[in-house]
């Protein structure tokens, strides 16, 4: 199964292997536009047979960077050379999406930084400012006008970002969500709510979600949870469910291969809704198993991918398929 097509939508995936979104703080000036290492890296990948490559989580604001070199969809000047960077991938037979992403609380950035309430990270890192409805609403718009250009720029994918501690995982969290107003209490999925249908007013390709299924915190979100909230998503017209964990305040995780797979099995099947697996995934007979028992739909592949950018290939060799090559590779395949 990992090397059938998927479809979703209007576009279709030669493979179930996903390059999951992974920064790679490479812009060398603080203005977020495709430098080299974005080129080369992302399409490297495209070469190695990946079948959707989803582009690092991707500002769209200024101050909803996490660092300083991440990059951009906040301004027109970023979509020449995110579409030059979607032209190269597909000319190698891959799709591309992006994730489209706000840090909150964890920017690093100078300046204002902005979150649902007025608590820090940890001790190291900077009060928010709680942002007000005004800011809510310049945000909702950016990530439309991010999705905007996404679209001018030939993405095939759009990912919103509403894992790992950034923006819209703070709204979605009591840990990190203490407002009284519409936004707050069982209020708290409003903001992504809104951030989704702002999105597809301007966007008909298919929809991603990532999400953390866990708090790994007794007071924090569960898997059973973001059950509820996958239903509400499928509602919306989100496509897939990306299902990774934790980040939103710190805690110790015990990680082991495909220790995240039980959160992307029990949302797929209770919310009877698409997921993508990811977590320590790394064998092709793993990502087999994932698919084959109805575990997940798409295999996201993150640091597996940093060390082989040819993965499919090792994977299809340990399956006995046989993987058509790059013809300027063939010699080598």
């Amino acid at each position: 199964m990992l090397f059938s097509p998927y479809t979703i939508r209007d576009v279709t995936l030669k493979n179930r292997i996903v390059m999951s979104p992974m920064c790679m703080y490479a812009c060398d000036r603080e203005d977020g536009t495709v430098h080299n290492w974005h080129l080369i890296h992302y399409a490297t990948r495209a070469v190695g047979q990946v079948g959707l490559i989803i582009v690092e989580a991707t500002a769209v604001t200024k101050q909803g960077r996490i660092s300083a070199r991440d990059l951009g969809i906040w301004d027109d000047d970023h979509i020449d050379g995110l579409r030059t960077l979607t032209s190269l991938v597909h000319e190698q037979g891959a799709k591309i999406g992006i994730q489209l992403a706000h840090a909150g609380r964890k920017a690093t950035v100078a300046g204002e930084i902005f979150a649902p309430s007025p608590i820090p990270f940890d001790d190291t890192m900077r009060t928010p400012k709680e942002m007000t409805k005004i800011d809510i609403e310049e945000t909702i718009h950016a990530f439309q006008q991010g999705a905007r250009r996404a679209k001018e720029a030939r993405f095939d994918v759009i990912e919103i970002h509403a894992a790992h501690g950034y923006l819209i995982n703070e709204f979605l969290s009591p840990l990190t969500n203490k407002r009284t107003d519409e936004y707050g209490g069982e209020n708290r999925y409003r903001f992504l709510s809104e951030v989704i249908e702002a999105v597809k007013e301007v966007w008909d390709g298919p929809l991603f979600v990532r999400i953390s299924a866990s708090d790994y915190h007794p007071d924090g979100l569960k898997v059973n949870d973001y059950i509820e909230y996958a239903k509400r998503m499928k509602a919306q017209g989100v496509d897939l469910i990306d299902v990774s964990s934790g980040a939103v305040v710190p805690a110790k995780i015990q990680v082991y291969p495909g220790y995240q797979v039980p959160f992307a099995e029990t949302i797929r099947r209770e919310a009877d809704v698409a997921t993508g697996a990811v977590g320590l995934i790394t064998s092709g007979l793993q990502a087999e198993e994932i698919l084959r028992n109805g575990r997940a739909d798409l295999i996201f592949i993150g640091r597996e991918l940093l060390r082989n950018p040819y993965w499919p290939k090792t994977a299809a060799n340990e399956l006995g398929i046989s993987l058509e090559a790059p013809k300027p590779y063939i010699r080598g395949w």
